[in-house]
């Protein structure tokens, strides 16, 4: 039986989260911001206060009140509907990439780790050559190179986090080709693609997952910081990245609120997900299974 089942005698999967989840109270915490921005992805734009691209002058750069919970821009638009209706856009932009490169980079790190040899030698020196660059300036010349378009900012966070999984991938790949399980499947006449779907990939899912996790946040960012830059989403939309970036050249001036809050919002989401990933791996740790 594949390892990735072997749970200790009496220990149920869902016992087994609940005691994970009381001994770790950072983990309750985790869970709960991961539902808020679930909640402000799904239905931000519903309970938006106002048309987050609605303009009103006359009430322009006007600080947090009761009527403005976020203040204003420079255009009048409320701050705090911005900000809610944009977690929707990160957020697909970052599970979109991270789903891309998850599948890509489990596909061929599978495929090494397990068949090695010329397969291994090719895919490993493709993601040392991705390695090699500095991954944001990387993700900067692919979306210059194809355009500042949604599409391609999710192309290049994809690309860029492929090597990660990969190598994850790999590496269980190659501990478990010539396990008791694996010789099993092989001598009952299953294919190799067949053992890799079933008995070596499965036992993957649970590094690469936290992994995944991980990545949530730091797609997040890379996205926004692309943004900042000017080469990610455009204006008018609603983008953390692009708010901290005009809010930033009203700081000096004293309207603080232009990118305090969407950097607040922005820093808050990558720092859940990364406790969402402390969460992960110690769900799937197999020393905390007692």
């Amino acid at each position: 039986m594949a390892d990735v089942t072997a749970f200790k005698a009496g220990v149920k999967p869902r016992n087994h989260i609940v005691y994970i989840l009381t001994e770790n109270p950072v983990s309750i915490v985790a869970i709960a911001g991961f539902a808020v921005i679930v909640f402000a992805a799904i239905f931000g734009p519903l309970v938006a206060p106002y048309d987050p691209l609605a303009t009103n002058v006359a009430i322009s750069l006007h600080p947090p009140s009761w009527d403005h919970w976020f203040g204003t821009d420079q255009l009048g638009r409320d701050v705090f509907s911005r900000v809610l209706v944009a977690a929707r856009l990160d957020l697909m932009i970052s599970v979109s990439a991270v789903a891309l490169s998850f599948v890509i980079g489990a596909t061929i790190g599978s495929a090494a780790g397990y068949f090695g040899g010329w397969t291994d030698r090719i895919t490993g020196r493709v993601v040392d050559t991705i390695m090699a660059f500095p991954l944001f300036v990387l993700a900067m010349g692919i979306v210059a190179a194809l355009g500042n378009t949604v599409e391609n900012i999710i192309y290049a966070t994809a690309i860029i986090n492929v090597p990660f999984y990969a190598r994850v991938a790999r590496a269980e790949a190659a501990i478990r080709r010539t396990a008791g399980f694996v010789q099993a499947a092989k001598l009952s006449g299953n294919s190799d693609l067949r053992i890799l779907a079933t008995q070596v990939f499965p036992n993957a899912l649970p590094p690469m997952a936290v992994q995944a996790s991980l990545n949530m946040g730091w797609a997040i960012l890379n996205a926004a910081g692309l943004s900042f830059i000017g080469l990610g989403v455009r204006p008018p939309t609603p983008e953390w990245g692009i708010m901290v970036a005009e809010g930033a050249n009203f700081i000096i001036s004293g309207e603080w609120w232009l990118a305090i809050f969407p950097g607040l919002a922005l820093m808050l989401t990558v720092f859940t997900f990364n406790l969402l990933g402390d969460a992960l791996r110690d769900i799937v740790d197999p020393r905390q299974r007692t």
